[in-house]
């Protein structure tokens, strides 16, 4: 069995952490918060938002 995590874009995780979309992309940038780019598209693994969230160095 195979398991695949799952990848939230920015307004997901903007929506999670009751801010903007612009503000996700800009602590992507930052590099404040983990994130991968699949072509052009930033997107967020779950896991790595909520080690945000609970305020773990990723």
């Amino acid at each position: 069995m195979e398991f695949r995590e799952r990848l939230m874009t920015p307004e997901e995780v903007a929506e999670r952490l009751a801010i903007t979309p612009k503000t996700v992309r800009r602590f992507l940038r930052e590099g404040r918060l983990k994130a991968m780019k699949v072509g052009r598209l930033w997107r967020v693994r779950e896991s790595d938002l909520l080690a945000y969230m609970k305020g773990e160095r990723i």
